[in-house]
């Protein structure tokens, strides 16, 4: 199949879906530009909700199987966008658009990819491509979902924008409810047990607490206070004050440990876990995937963001066209020749592990 007219097709695909709002669980516009893909190469596909998937030609039960997985969801565009987020806009090389680069530039690229190796007979891995819905907002409805519908996987390659480097490890995630007491009153009287004055130590803990145990790959566990409310009125002492606290988990801990941990030692008095399955990832650096990528000249890393990677209990590498830092940006782009780049090192990728 010629890679040439599969690039030029992602990048129109690419097009349709900056064009057709898509923000998480309002994805299904953008899933029927993604059928329309899969009908014209004649590709046997399903759809469960907002989620577009199929699975290579020659699908067989007694071989492993390779995910290849990105989302068609986006986040809102912020206020500081100069360029209509969606309309795709080609000015000096670079494709504008809301979703350009996180994920469009990857799930394009992979879509391509899984296009390519579709009628291929006697693969040593089945290919299963998921275009996968709610990925921003972690919602019930997405890859998540699919898991127990899809084919067992073996071992997944999730696309996001990693410059098509080789993320072997993610950061997991973990979000608390803190709540600091104290005793409520009015402002003109004495009160020694001010829920407020109470958290500046709390605040200080939390600043100041280490996790031990740090990770090659990941480094050390990330822990920010990151949102603080209190308070109803001037005149009123508050009862409490309610903290959240983001925590960003290395692969050295689990995110139950992590609860654990800070519900013993945490100078709350309640702290609660919001969810504890977003729990951090990674592949071993002797997988054949990561040494393909190796001896192809791309490097590791550890990657601090969450992706979808962090619903999955298999072995999984982040890879993908475009950079990890424009994402969520205002004027949000890719470069045109990054998902012609990407789709060109997946397929080299998987010619390497799965012919």
């Amino acid at each position: 199949m010629n890679q040439q007219e599969l690039t030029n097709d992602a990048i129109s695909l690419l097009k349709q879906l900056i064009e057709t709002q898509s923000f998480s669980s309002e994805e299904h516009e953008t899933a029927l530009h993604i059928e329309a893909w899969f009908k014209h190469y004649q590709i046997d596909y399903k759809r469960t909700q907002n989620n577009v998937w199929a699975i290579n030609k020659y699908f067989d039960e007694s071989k492993p199987t390779l995910l290849l997985n990105s989302h068609h969801d986006t986040v809102k565009p912020n206020s500081a966008y100069t360029k209509d987020p969606f309309k795709a806009i080609v000015e000096d090389g670079k494709l504008y658009g809301l979703g350009s680069n996180d994920a469009g530039g990857c799930l394009v690229s992979l879509i391509a990819t899984f296009t390519y190796f579709y009628n291929q007979k006697n693969l040593k891995y089945n290919l299963v491509m998921v275009a996968s819905a709610e990925e921003e907002s972690s919602g019930p409805n997405g890859l998540n979902s699919m898991l127990p519908i899809i084919p067992k996987v073996d071992v997944a390659i999730v696309g996001e924008p990693t410059l098509m480097n080789l993320a072997i490890a993610e950061k997991g995630l973990v979000v608390f409810d803190a709540v600091v007491e104290g005793t409520p009153s009015h402002a003109a009287h004495p009160n020694n047990n001010n829920a407020i004055y109470n958290t500046i130590e709390v605040l200080q803990w939390f600043k100041d607490f280490k996790f031990e145990r740090s990770s090659e790959a990941l480094g050390d566990v990330k822990l920010t206070v990151t949102q603080i409310h209190a308070g109803s009125q001037h005149n009123v002492v508050p009862a409490d004050v309610n903290l959240v606290i983001d925590v960003r988990v290395n692969d050295a801990y689990t995110n139950a440990e992590i609860a654990d941990i800070l519900q013993k030692e945490a100078p709350c008095t309640r702290i609660v876990p919001r969810s504890l399955r977003l729990n951090s990832s990674s592949i071993p650096v002797d997988h054949a995937l990561v040494k393909a990528g190796i001896a192809m000249g791309r490097t590791t890393y550890g990657s601090p963001t969450l992706s979808d990677q962090a619903v999955l209990s298999c072995p999984s590498l982040k890879l993908g066209p475009g950079d990890s830092t424009r994402s969520h940006s205002a004027d949000e782009f890719i470069y045109l020749n990054e998902i012609e780049e990407g789709i060109k090192i997946y397929i080299e990728l998987l010619n390497r592990v799965i012919v």
